[in-house]
């Protein structure tokens, strides 16, 4: 498994919003009001994954003192962490479009724009926990990746 590039995640955010803008455009009369808390969830998320970062680094590093982690526990928390940042990526640029589109349309204090905004922030909190807790799992036995494995695709 490799670890999550930028490019990868700059990508998913570029589809999203492009596909989400499209869709707002031809449809935003009839969506409900957001709620602001629907953003919000993300960043419940992304505390949960800086908690796992923090609690889990010394026993994913084998420091002294600290239990080993289970391989097959820290296969599943690498799962989340990648997933989260996934997740993050593709909302980011979801709530994005949402945003442009109501700074577009002149609907800058609707309750919409706010909702939006905390839903970008709270994306952008996930894609940043999730790569954190990406990081902080790495093994220390493990060989770093380097730019040949790049170049050779």
């Amino acid at each position: 498994m490799s670890y999550t590039r930028p490019r990868e995640l700059f990508g998913a955010a570029l589809l999203a919003a492009v596909l989400l803008y499209g869709v707002v455009q031809l449809s935003y009369g009839s969506l409900p009001p957001l709620p602001v808390a629907a953003g919000g969830v993300l960043l419940v998320v992304a505390i949960v994954d800086a908690v796992l970062a923090i609690v889990l680094r010394p026993r994913a590093k084998h420091r002294s003192g600290s239990e080993p982690l289970d391989p097959m526990m820290a296969t599943r928390i690498v799962a989340l962490a990648k997933a989260s940042s996934l997740v993050g990526a593709l909302m980011g640029g979801a709530w994005a479009s949402m945003l442009l589109y109501l700074l577009a349309e002149v609907r800058v204090f609707g309750s919409d724009t706010i909702a939006s905004i905390v839903g970008l922030i709270s994306a952008a909190a996930l894609v940043g926990g999730g790569l954190w807790l990406e990081w902080a799992m790495r093994n220390p036995d493990e060989p770093q990746e380097d730019d040949d494995d790049e170049a050779e695709r």
